[in-house]
Parts: structure tokens; sequence; C-alpha cells
């Protein structure tokens, strides 16, 4: 399976609570190619696992579209979804326990997996071929109880690549790990994304993470507020002409400053123009 690419085009949607709704994501454009391996980056409760949840088809947007692959997911029939996620693209939730049946070997899990798929008539890989790329075979008959955090979370990895999808959604896939751990998932990522040329997109709050990325997207406030590419952070231009302000300039711009663009050259300048004092 060659890599899926994502698009999505305005993307919104709004979480109804009682007495009032709640956007966590208004307008997002993503556009992610085939084969990438991209960081989601950002504060908690920007909208990182939301996003993450429309790109696997567990959520419906409000409004916009999501692509994947040729796939309009917005519009997808919920069969259709279940195939996808159960052939196409592959989930990791955050923690390894919610990806693994706790009284069955790693081997169990991943041919568990892949069920949906061969009932589909596809071709999956042998079990043991895929926990030996990723370090596992010698511990594919190990109850998962004698397995450290940082094996369980490969095993994690191993289930959500049992089918070789297209696209790998992975919500916080280091979080809790010590150095070690969490470096070898990583490598376990990059191989997958190296090997297959499957689309990985993960969500991570480690900045020594987002630093090895070829590619992150921060979201703020529910919008896209930046990409980071080869540990250079640069800010978007929205569809609608919205630009965020990038680290510290948020913070030495307080809202209601007033910003003028000025064209130098063949670049742009932001200028802050001075706060008028208050008549005495």
């Amino acid at each position: 399976m060659a890599g899926l690419a994502i698009r999505t085009r305005g993307l919104v949607h709004i979480y109804h609570a009682e007495g009032h709704d709640v956007a966590a994501l208004s307008g997002i454009d993503l556009d992610v190619g085939a084969g990438e391996m991209v960081g989601l980056l950002g504060p908690s409760g920007s909208g990182k696992s939301t996003l993450m949840s429309l790109l696997a088809g567990i959520f419906r947007p409000s409004a916009g579209k999501v692509f994947v692959g040729d796939a309009e997911l917005s519009t997808s029939p919920p069969r259709d979804l279940d195939r996808l996620r159960g052939t196409e693209v592959g989930l990791m939730l955050q923690g390894a326990d919610r990806n693994l049946l706790p009284h069955a070997t790693p081997a169990d899990n991943v041919r568990f997996a892949q069920r949906q798929a061969r009932r589909a008539g596809r071709t999956v890989p042998d079990p043991a071929e895929v926990l030996d790329g990723l370090g596992l075979a010698e511990h594919a008959d190990q109850p998962l109880g004698r397995l450290t955090p940082g094996l369980l979370q490969l095993a994690a990895v191993a289930v959500a690549v049992s089918t070789r999808p297209g696209l790998l959604l992975c919500d916080e896939p280091t979080s809790q790990l010590d150095h070690a751990a969490r470096d070898r998932v990583l490598a376990a990522l990059a191989h997958v994304n190296r090997t297959y040329g499957t689309t990985v997109v993960l969500v991570t709050h480690d900045p020594e993470v987002a630093r090895v990325l070829p590619r992150t997207v921060t979201i703020r406030d529910g919008r896209i507020g930046g990409e980071g590419r080869s540990g250079e952070e640069y800010a978007v231009v929205t569809a609608d002409g919205f630009l965020p302000l990038l680290g510290h300039a948020r913070d030495r711009l307080p809202p209601g400053t007033l910003v003028r663009l000025h064209e130098v050259g063949d670049h742009f300048e932001l200028r802050a123009e001075p706060h008028e004092e208050d008549p005495a």
C-alpha cells in the first residue's frame, strides 16, 4: 500500500454542550503529501485530537471537507469508514492499553487487528514479519504483562500497522515513556514511514520529538497557527487572510495591538504601531 495523502478544506467541528456550543476547529486547511511524516503540535484543548478523529473518520465535521486518498470522509457512509479503518488507515490511541487486548500476546493482537482486512480479501503480512520489523520478534508470544511500557507501545504500533495501511494516525505515541523507549518508538514510526511509504501523522506535546520530525503543524485556538520545517517555525497565512503570531511575539504584542505590514524589497516586515498615551 502506497502512502495516502490528506487534504482538508474549511474544516469546522463544533461540540454541542449543554447551554452553549464550542468550536474545536475553525476552518482548517491542511495538506499532507503521500508518504510524509508530520507532527501535530499545540496546547491542550487546541483541537489536535479532534483533527485526528476527523482524519480517522470517527467524527464527522460540522462543516468543510476531509479527504484521505480518494475518499471524502465527510460524505462516506459508516460502512465505508469502518472498512477504511480496518484496511487503509491505522489508528493509535493515546496509551498502549487502549490499543491492545490485555490477555493476548503481541502476535495474537496483530492477528486480531488483521481480521477485517482478511475478510475483505486483502493480503496482509504475517504477524511474525510485522513484529520482527519493529524489533519485537523475541517478544511475539509473551504475555503483555511481562512487557515494559516501551515494548507495549511498540506492540501498539505493530497493531496499528498490521495491515500495512497507507495512513497511520498516532495520538501521543511517546507520552509517559523514558528517553530510550521514546526514541525506540520514534525509530519504529520512521521505519514504517521509510520502508512502506506510509503517511504518518502524530500528535505530540514533546518538543524533543517535534525537533526530529521533518515537518510539524501547530494548532492554536482551532486554527493552523504555524508550521515547522527542519527546525524553523513559520507562520501560515490562512485562506481568509488570518496570520497568527508565533512564539514570543504573542507575548510582546497583546490583543488590540495595531500592526502594519510593510513591503521591503522582496520581503515583508511586521511593525507594531506605538501606543498612544491617554490624554491627561
